[in-house]
Formats: C-alpha cells, structure tokens, sequence
C-alpha cells in the first residue's frame, strides 16, 4: 500500500516514522504541513490522485489547548476542516483512513473508563474542533476508524515527559497536578497499532466492526504519579509535590477523569497493550541514548 502519513514531524509521525523500517512491504510517505497543508483541498486531492494513495493516518492536529480558546478558527480549520478535506479527497481514490482523536471530547465527570459509546461532552474548543473532526469520519461512508488517545508523550517533540526531564535537572521541586486522572500513553505504542491495523491482511476492512475505537496505555495515573514516575526512572533527583487543579489555573478546562476503555480495539485487532509505566521506561531510556 502507498500509506501517507500527515503531521510528520509531530510526536505520532515521528514515531511511525522511526518504525518504518518492519513496514518495508509498504510505502510510507511522511508529509508535514508545511510540505501539504490538509487545509487547502485543492493541494491535498492532487497528492492522493498523483501518488495514488491507499490510505492515510492523519496525524496532524491543531494541540495547543489553552491556545485555542483564543484561536478558535485556527484550530477548527487543522481539526475539522482538515479531517473532511481528507475524507472527500480519499473517496476520489477509495482509500482508508486513521484518524487520531482525543480523550477531550468528554467532559470528565465519569468515575469509569470511558467506552466508544459514552456520551461525548466537550468542554473547551480544542474538544469542540476534535469532535467535529470524529464526525467528519463517522458520518461519511468510507473505511476509516478514529481512534481516540490521551497523554500522548514520546521521544520526539515537546511534551510532558521532556519538560518533567529538564525541569526535574533545574529545580529541588516542583507542584504537579494530583486530581486529574488519565493514561499516559507512548506514541511508539501507538504508531505500531495504527500501522498493525492498516496492514492485517486478515482485517482488510478497518471498519468492519465499527468506526470509533480507544487506544492508551493500559493503567491509570494522575499527572502526579506520571510526573514521580519520571522523576523515579529518569534518577532525577526533585522533589515532586501533589497540588490541585485550582492551584493551577489555566485558560481552557481540562476533563478530571479522561481513563480509556481499551476492549473494543483489543477484541477486534488482537493488540496487545503495554502498561504505562513499562512504555515510559522505553522511552526514557530512548531519550537517554540520543
């Protein structure tokens, strides 16, 4: 298959990429925005005719949360618009779709892991513009899936675990949020799932069963423990102390309870989920040997 991958150089992308080499039967082309913005239809068509493209894993995402309270526009053009785009340029060559989604779209007032048929409820923009974007594929009639994650961190990229890392070497202590509970999850593990379920030849149809499906570590953790967990295997020597969301303002809300129920991809893929902090052992000790 020709494979694009979109939002190369973002977190996923560059982790699809660095596994590229066991996917050798297949054409992984890697784009960025700047090389095609998913935004200008025009642009994105001609690609998939021209390069016949057989299916995408849409990695680019607008992710800046707080930032979008004031860019609402910008981040429902990346979103929303971009994720249509996709899917009306796919009907031209019939192709298949992954598309990445978000623990956002729910409110967080749950106290069980939520399931693809929980009622959605987002709370700020960024979890308006992803819900529009899941719709954008849910409700056209092409072989695709969205798969939602939370607390994607990785090798590549800024994210939590990096900024845990070098905070940790500048400071004695630091306040970390105890009362908003998630998964983290490594976006290695999660590069490999979108690659293992395009390519099972056993599952040609990815939506056979359904167009929405979860994926995180296997787990549960508050940003505290995820932090002390860094802290622990990194042997990084601060103090990390428990605050609460109020002691933490920010502009856009975040969901208190964003745990995933991962049954359903697991039964209809036969993936094999790795515990969170096992996966964040992997990649400390990949960001230790660069």
């Amino acid at each position: 298959m020709n494979i694009l991958i979109t939002g190369a150089n973002g977190q996923l992308g560059s982790e699809i990429n660095d596994i590229k080499d066991n996917y050798k039967a297949h054409n992984l082309i890697f784009k960025g925005s700047s090389a095609l913005d998913i935004c200008n239809y025009n642009q994105l068509e001609s690609f998939l005719v021209e390069n016949n493209i057989e299916a995408v894993i849409n990695c680019a995402a607008y992710t800046a949360v707080d930032k979008a309270e004031k860019e609402q526009g910008i981040a429902k053009e990346v979103n929303a618009i971009g994720v249509l785009n996709i899917v009306n340029a796919l009907k031209k060559t019939e192709g298949k779709c992954i598309h990445i989604s978000t623990d956002y779209v729910f409110d967080g007032n749950s106290f069980l892991p939520y399931q693809e048929e929980d009622e959605i409820n987002p709370i700020g923009v960024y979890g308006n513009t992803k819900r529009e974007g899941e719709l954008a594929i849910l409700d056209n009639d092409i072989d695709a899936i969205v798969i939602r994650t939370s607390w994607l961190y990785s090798s590549c990229g800024n994210n939590f675990v990096k900024t845990m890392m070098r905070l940790g070497n500048e400071r004695e202590e630091l306040g970390v949020i105890f009362d908003q509970v998630g998964t983290p999850t490594y976006a290695k593990d999660l590069a490999k799932t979108c690659l293992e379920i395009l390519t099972n030849k056993e599952k040609e149809k990815i939506s056979r069963n359904g167009k929405l499906y979860h994926f995180s570590n296997e787990g549960v953790a508050s940003w505290f423990d995820f932090a002390t967990a860094i802290m622990d295997i990194s042997n990084t020597n601060c103090n990390v102390k428990p605050i609460e969301t109020k002691d933490y303002p920010t502009l856009a809300k975040r969901p208190h309870f964003s745990v995933l129920n991962k049954s359903k991809i697991k039964k209809d893929f036969g993936i094999e989920i790795p515990y969170w902090r096992e996966a964040l052992k992997q990649c400390i000790s990949k960001l230790n040997h660069k």
